[in-house]
């Protein structure tokens, strides 16, 4: 993307360091800051004004050379302000600009922000409160709010060192990318402490953070710059043990990319913090990672071992950063995925690597891969790579196809090449554009290179076209027909939506037996495979290319009889692709229905988790039809009870981690489709718990135990639950809480559940998890949509402090219907909002409706004629 057209800063100065002095914090009342930045400069050429970023910041006054402004302009759209001098300030290469400038530590999760939290022990005696809660500080600045804590120039490839220093209570600690310099003595009860110079970075990545914090240590392996290199994880008091299994993967995988990458990890520390309230899920800033707390914090104890899982990825995710995105920077933010992609693969990488019996490719197939998928098969959706004006529209691109499709294709192109050939490409990559910025191009040249293939011929489309293929397999006696052509979620592809021509590599399996399958890839529309088997063949051998198969359904039933040849991860694609095709009208849910109801028997906890998300989305697509819903809940009553019984409730010493993971949701998904022992079982449970034995529900079946009761247990287990958010001491146990709330089954519920969210006492970062939950219970979803209209102020005033919050909470609440008159009132309610951050967030909620609604109407008749045929209804 041409520099012309982005909306950008003038080349005439650029940053060279920046010195910032951070003093007099206002520990209370507005929570304002002073701040002095001292901006070395290269001035190209002689200027009577300087233009940088800044947003919600008071700027004094500014000084060059001497000279002061005469004039101070803000551009509050652009967020930007303009310094005008008197004089022509000459072309230097060491000039230096200082500027004095007040700013706020708001409560947006943005910028220079402060953090409510209810301390575990005793906090600090200088530990502010905020109503109250406690309050840690932090920042956040990707993607576009440096700007919010210091003039600067903020944008991706104007890189610079920092220098750090900020006065702060004495007895509270302050954390930066780099470490601690010196501590000055300064005013009565204060101190000031001062870090070392970064690297080279862009100003998205700079951070620093204050608070009552305490930490657990643990050092590599490897020996960086003459020494173990010290890893900590920082908390509030009170919290640190929860950070020894973060701690243990951190300098573990510290070690894996300095190996892998074959560059050893740059800095002289690396700390991770836990962040009590946090827009996303962490952010990579160099040296300091901060995590929400779920996402880093996890208690043997206590805590739903699926999280133990996250910790494990989103701490190598991050880490990951620190090469990719950190030494290497995307040139501009059209190319996020950069970032976003390679990181969330090679996150995966990682945790296969340290816990291989996790199976985690199988988990990266049926969440990444598909959620990828099904966003990607929207006409909202948009290419990996997209075109970014202005840096304050990449927000909404922070989704599922720069990170999870992002994630997919590195995927299908490390399969290609092969995974070692790829890092070698990688590795030569990092080395090249270290401490700069760098385009696809360049990882494609470098790939290249070290495959001796012309990467960027294959993968172009990929990278720069909307949406991915299909292919529809035609048989003859001893061969295959295949044709791609662009899917669509609505089935309704039009010729002008189908030109893109994808390489497609084909990934031919005709022995169950063999380790392999075909290199062979589709390059042009439509092909013939000859003397293929016709005993037995599967496509996109292990799911590596990202696209769905539509088989003949005669071949769809006998891969559902011999599914014991197939890999996990082909029985996830096989599942998965035969759901979405029914979706969008190129398969039959009665086809669905039939391969599904073979899997009464599978073991795996991967392939049973793609089985009931898929029904789960049918089911909740007919739920309008009360006869029909019966007969998918009885459907997926008697799919699941053979397996949920083998099961059984109780875990063994030294189990497996995924059958325990299958436990729970096994439980789940019987308990809330009517199985009548799980059900009595979960209420005596609860009932146990609910009088003190805490050992009677184990952390990881809590969330099915809660969402049971609240289902079944009315008023008093709605109350019971909410009694838990309050008192739990659990790190994941509010989250759990929230989303078991969601299963309440009357209006009166729903509402005083939707009051208690946006009555302040359910953190920003959290509103919309126990919304999620209502959305998707077919019995109060209306309900929910009532309520967002009628309390519009209230949730918008409530969420618009961040775009990132607002734009997920109504994807994640509106998606799920499937009317066409409910579709026609959500776009006629925001039709006169400023909808600004999230708009292309209602597109894609208008799409999916649609595919819904047309599906619901298409296979409605069809698919009760089926259960009523097979004694479900």
């Amino acid at each position: 993307m041409a520099a012309a057209d982005r909306s950008i800063l003038s080349d005439t100065v650029n940053a060279i360091n920046y010195d910032i002095e951070l003093f007099d914090l206002e520990l209370g009342g507005a929570f304002s800051f002073q701040g002095i930045v001292k901006i070395q400069v290269n001035i190209k050429s002689a200027t009577k004004s300087i233009t940088l970023n800044a947003h919600h910041l008071k700027i004094y006054n500014c000084e060059i050379f001497g000279q002061r402004t005469t004039d101070i302009s803000y551009d509050e759209e652009s967020q930007r302000v303009t310094l005008v001098f008197q004089e022509e300030i000459i072309a230097s290469s060491d000039a230096v600009l200082s500027i004095r400038y007040a700013g706020t530590m708001n409560n947006s999760m943005a910028g220079f922000y402060r953090s409510k939290y209810k301390p575990a022990i005793t906090p600090a005696e200088s530990v502010p409160m905020d109503g109250e809660h406690h309050v840690m500080f932090s920042t956040q600045f990707e993607s576009s709010d440096a700007r919010r804590a210091l003039p600067c120039f903020d944008e991706p490839n104007l890189k610079a060192t920092f220098d750090v220093s900020i006065e702060i209570p004495e007895d509270q600690t302050a954390l930066s990318n780099m470490p601690e310099k010196e501590v000055k003595q300064g005013k009565a009860g204060l101190k000031t402490v001062v870090f070392e110079r970064t690297p080279m970075m862009s100003t998205y990545l700079l951070a620093w953070a204050f608070g009552d914090f305490e930490y657990v240590e643990g050092f590599t392996q490897r020996i960086y710059h003459g020494k173990q290199l010290p890893c900590r994880v920082y908390t509030t008091r009170g919290l640190k043990e929860q950070g020894r299994f973060a701690l243990e993967n951190c300098h573990q995988v510290v070690d894996y990319f300095s190996e892998i990458f074959e560059i050893d990890y740059p800095l002289p520390k690396m700390d991770l913090l836990a962040v009590h309230e946090f827009s996303h899920g962490a952010m990579e800033n160099w040296g300091l990672v901060t995590y929400r707390t779920t996402a880093v914090l996890f208690d043997e104890k206590q805590s739903d071992a699926k999280y133990k899982n996250r910790v494990a990825y989103v701490v190598a995710h991050e880490l990951a950063h620190q090469w990719f995105g950190n030494l290497v920077t995307m040139d501009w933010w059209n190319e996020l995925w950069l970032n976003e992609g390679f990181a969330t693969w090679v996150g995966w990488l990682a945790v296969d690597h340290l816990y291989p019996d996790h199976e985690v490719w199988s988990q990266f197939v049926t969440e990444a891969v598909q959620t990828a998928q099904n966003l990607d098969s929207l006409r909202a959706s948009h290419p990996i790579e997209v075109p970014v004006r202005d840096a304050l529209e990449v927000e909404q691109i922070f989704d599922a196809i720069s990170y999870l499709k992002g994630s997919s294709v590195i995927r299908m192109l490390s399969g290609h090449l092969g995974v070692e050939t790829f890092l070698e490409g990688v590795s030569a990559y990092l080395k090249k554009h270290a401490y700069g910025n760098a385009t696809t191009k360049d990882l494609w040249a470098a790939l290249s290179k070290a495959s001796g293939k012309d990467v960027n011929v294959f993968m172009d489309p990929w990278i720069r076209k909307i949406g991915f293929p299909v292919l529809t397999v035609a048989e003859e006696p001893g061969q295959i027909g295949v044709r791609q052509s662009r899917f669509l979620q609505t089935g309704d592809i039009k010729s002008e939506e189908d030109e893109t021509l994808w390489w497609v590599p084909l990934g031919l399996k005709t022995d169950p037996k063999a380790a392999g399958a075909t290199t062979k890839a589709l390059t042009k529309k439509e092909d013939t495979l000859r003397d293929v088997d016709e005993t037995f063949y599967k496509l996109n051998s292990d799911q590596i290319g990202f696209y769905r198969t539509n088989y003949p359904p005669a071949r769809l039933e006998l891969l559902g009889k011999e599914r014991h040849k197939l890999s996990v991860e082909d029985k996830i694609g096989l599942v998965a692709d035969a759901a979405a095709l029914a979706v969008a009208g190129q398969g039959t849910t009665a086809g669905f229905l039939v391969l599904v109801e073979r899997f009464r028997d599978e073991k795996n906890k991967a392939v049973w988790s793609q089985i009931i998300s898929s029904l789960g989305n049918i089911r909740s697509i007919f739920a309008d039809n009360e006869t029909l819903g019966n007969g998918l809940k009885a459907f997926t009553l008697r799919l699941v009870t053979p397996a949920t019984e083998e099961t059984g409730w109780d875990f063994t010493p030294n189990e497996n981690f995924l059958t325990g993971q299958l436990r729970a949701l096994l439980i789940s998904t019987a308990g809330n489709a009517g199985h009548a022992k799980t059900i009595a079982e979960a209420k005596r449970r609860f009932e146990a718990y609910q009088k003190g034995d805490r050992s009677a529900i184990h952390p990881s079946l809590r969330l099915a135990v809660f969402q049971i009761v609240v289902r079944e247990g009315g008023k008093p287990a709605y109350e019971a639950v909410l009694n838990e958010y309050s008192s739990t001491t659990s790190i994941d146990g509010k989250e759990t809480c929230l989303l078991a709330l969601g299963k309440v089954q009357t209006t009166d519920l729903v509402k005083s559940f939707l009051d208690f969210q946006f009555s302040g006492k359910v953190a920003l970062q959290d509103v919309h998890t126990g919304s999620v939950s209502l959305a998707a219970n077919s019995t109060v979803r209306n309900a929910l949509w009532q309520f967002i209209k009628v309390n519009w102020d209230t949730v918008s005033k409530k969420l618009s402090a961040s775009s990132v919050v607002m734009d997920r909470y109504l994807k994640t609440c509106l998606s799920k219907f499937a009317s066409h008159e409910v579709g026609k009132d959500i776009e006629v309610f925001f039709k006169d909002k400023d909808t600004k951050g999230y708009d292309r967030g209602l597109v894609q909620v208008s799409d999916t409706v649609q595919a819904n609604a047309n599906y619901k109407e298409r296979d409605e008749a069809l698919v009760l004629e089926w259960l009523k045929t097979h004694d479900y209804v």
